[in-house]
């Protein structure tokens, strides 16, 4: 996969855990990603924000990766969130992630110490963290989480890397997606939020890791499809439609809330793992309704 050059949409699947013990689930992730896959998405996400990442230890993560190989052999990216606190731990977990079949993974900054964190220190973290990968690496900035927006002129220090091929912004603001496809020209700027979708095209972005896509693919796909080929008041329209699948679904409730939609159209979502707490019956009626129309 690593040749081809990284572009589409890529669902960033939820983990799927057992409701009654609460261990991770191999066969649900598999039948997800196949499911997904059939609606021709580019590619896979796992272990990332939706993937509740945070909630997995290393040999869960592991086991995940290993699960989903299987699943997206031959038939897309297989990329896999693989950021840590410290640099080692990041360097462990890609170096067990491309040992499992990842085709490219995706680094957030460190965010525990984020208020100690310089930009000299974070472009040395991420430059050692490619200096080990096997595989490549895609940076992502999720300010949200991390509590660090990553600098555009950060990606430029770090742009003559040649194992780091690209950046995921799911900073949610259209005004830093611009910049960092600005400052970057030779790599794959991807989208972290629908509702940008559209825009980031126009902008001259490759696609999106975006959670939508983990159940509302085909529209996904689709808007991408229509954007190629031209016919741009075609895009705009499902981007509308997609615009609220995104802010209602992923931007209020998140991981939670992802599962539940995918519950909502016979894809399984399952529990959240604790402490994150599972939908109201409100919030979960709404979901289904927000996914019917």
């Amino acid at each position: 996969m690593s040749e081809r050059r990284l572009a589409g949409i890529f669902p960033p699947i939820p983990t799927p855990f057992d409701a009654a013990t609460g261990d991770f689930a191999p066969a649900p992730l598999q039948q997800n990603i196949r499911r997904l896959l059939d609606e021709h998405v580019h590619g896979i996400v796992v272990s990332g924000t939706t993937g509740e990442a945070p909630l997995l230890d290393a040999d869960e993560q592991r086991r995940v990766v290993a699960a989903a190989s299987e699943a997206t052999v031959e038939r897309g990216w297989l990329i896999v969130g693989t950021g840590g606190e410290s640099t080692r731990q990041t360097i462990t977990l890609t170096k067990a992630a491309a040992a499992e079949g990842a085709d490219a993974v995706l680094v957030r900054a460190p965010s525990y110490f984020s208020a100690a964190t310089t930009p000299a220190s974070l472009a040395a973290h991420f430059r050692a963290v490619a200096d080990a990968s096997p595989v490549p690496v895609i940076i992502y900035n999720i300010p949200k989480y991390t509590h660090l927006a990553l600098d555009p002129a950060l990606l430029q220090q770090l742009a003559g890397h040649e194992r780091i091929v690209g950046v995921k912004d799911s900073s949610g603001d259209l005004k830093s997606l611009a910049a960092y496809r600005a400052a970057v020209p030779q790599w794959s700027v991807l989208a972290g939020s629908a509702s940008l979708l559209y825009a980031g095209l126009e902008l001259g972005c490759q696609g999106g890791v975006i959670g939508v896509a983990c159940y509302a693919p085909k529209l996904c796909v689709q808007l991408m499809a229509e954007f190629a080929k031209g016919d741009r008041a075609a895009a705009g329209r499902i981007q509308e439609r997609i615009t609220p699948l995104d802010k209602e679904i992923v931007g209020k409730l998140g991981p939670a809330g992802v599962k539940a939609a995918m519950d909502a159209v016979g894809l399984y979502g399952g529990p959240p793992r604790p402490p994150l707490a599972p939908l109201s019956p409100a919030d979960r009626e709404r979901v289904g309704a927000l996914v019917r129309d």
